[in-house]
């Protein structure tokens, strides 16, 4: 057959070389492997690792032998190094030659590469501020609206256009006020107070709706489950609300010894955690209102909780002055997956929504909040700022900014977990617009 008549040779089932038209034509030699001829034995063999020698050939394909020469002579392959990797791939790009960026790497890089600032972009005045560490005096609503308590008032401050109201102001018989707490709708607001009450109050006419009773303490915790609003108090008792209907307590949870510091729902719902000052902390379970877990781990207060966004199941908690520890728990099986000594006391915890971070805030004797990354547990930032203990943390509605209250009585805002992505209307490309239309 010569080279001219290449495109017309009959199918075969076996290896065929094609002859040489002359001497020059050496670039016309072409080998057509087939299935029968090919040594996948040996490939099985080498792919597994192991150290074998090879073995005959066997009489069902007599074209193996000249197959396995004739393919290392002409295009001179290794074969080993074919068909197993005895060492990891390169990670990065060989000498001399440079890594083309595509979206996602170039992407990636850029949070790799972000500039956490080490000091807060604004800093407010929060005169009067009850330096306690059980009372959770600060939050941040859906409608980026900040709730915070002074003395016997709570002030609304508008994190868009940088105004503040007054919410209410009640008098010392029954303030000062232990506790805030927004509704998942951004509009009402809950409120505890030293004499054991709490309120429910709209923010869009400042108006008391109701007035709930059931603890016989202050009420320094609280959290909402949709229109279940659990509080927490000095009784030790844990009560769970139904605010839209007129006899509100619809379960008691009993378990803690002394003042219930921390309540925090899941992201489902369906199961609370909740720290005290008797160093304890339990998770409840919503749907059988029974106690999952009893943990006795840390050796001090524990008023840090924090559900992890990425992760259902995954509780992080830290403790008081005596324990300093921040510790991970899987809430399904009751195992914890670390324990961290920070160095100081943990008030507050928050996860970072767009990467797997988590921030921590401190008191004695730094006084700092630090950024961690998860689960190596390696510190990416520390900030400092706050002239006295960290009391408390609470997260922008769209997960990047944090606020800070300290014992100095000023309030910080961080830039901590990056910036908002700027997305561009970009005209969609019309379809098939690279084909010739018809006129």
């Amino acid at each position: 057959m010569d080279a001219g008549n290449l495109s017309a040779r009959s199918p075969s089932l076996s290896i065929r070389k094609h002859r040489r038209r002359n001497s020059h034509d050496d670039n016309l030699d072409r080998f057509i492997p087939n299935r029968a001829a090919m040594d996948f034995d040996f490939a099985n063999y080498m792919l597994t690792g192991r150290k074998v020698e090879k073995e005959s050939a066997s009489p069902y394909s007599p074209w193996r032998e000249s197959y396995q020469k004739q393919l290392a002579e002409i295009f001179n392959v290794n074969r080993p190094r074919i068909l197993a990797f005895k060492n990891k791939p390169p990670t990065t790009p060989l000498d001399g030659v440079k890594e083309i960026p595509t979206p996602s790497t170039a992407s990636k890089r850029a949070k790799r590469m972000r500039d956490i600032s080490q000091s807060s972009e604004r800093t407010l005045d929060a005169p009067e501020l009850v330096d306690d560490y059980y009372l959770n005096l600060l939050d941040w609503g859906v409608t980026n609206t900040i709730a915070i308590a002074l003395g016997n008032s709570v002030y609304l401050w508008d994190a868009s256009e940088g105004m503040s109201s007054e919410l209410l102001s009640t008098n010392n018989d029954i303030g000062p006020v232990t506790s805030v707490k927004w509704a998942p709708d951004g509009r009402h607001i809950a409120v505890g107070f030293n004499n054991s009450e709490v309120q429910l109050w709209d923010s869009s006419t400042n108006r008391l709706l109701r007035t709930l009773r059931g603890h016989g303490l202050r009420v320094g915790s609280l959290d909402w489950n949709n229109h279940i609003l659990t509080t927490g108090s000095m009784d030790s008792l844990i009560i769970n609300n139904d605010v839209r209907i007129r006899s509100h307590n619809i379960g008691t949870y009993r378990g803690h010894h002394q003042e219930v510091c921390g309540l925090k729902w899941s992201t489902s719902g369906q199961q609370l955690a909740s720290g005290g000052n008797d160093n304890l902390l339990f998770i409840w379970d919503r749907s059988s209102n029974q106690r999952l877990h009893r943990f006795s781990d840390h050796s001090s207060a524990v008023k840090a909780l924090a559900w992890c966004p990425f992760q259902s199941n995954l509780l992080a908690s830290g403790g008081g002055i005596g324990d300093q520890c921040v510790k991970f728990w899987n809430s399904n099986t009751g195992v914890c997956l670390n324990s961290v000594n920070t160095g100081s006391q943990v008030s507050c915890l928050l996860w970072n929504r767009h990467e797997r971070e988590i921030l921590s805030s401190h008191g004695f004797d730094d006084n700092q909040l630090i950024l961690w990354k998860y689960p190596s547990m390696v510190k990416l930032a520390e900030l400092h700022g706050h002239t006295k203990r960290v009391l408390h943390m609470s997260q922008s509605p769209d997960g990047y900014k944090v606020a800070s209250l300290g014992a100095d009585e000023t309030l910080r805002f961080w830039n901590v977990f990056g910036t908002p992505e700027v997305t561009k209307n970009v005209k969609a490309e019309e379809p098939f617009a690279s084909f010739a239309r018809i006129r």
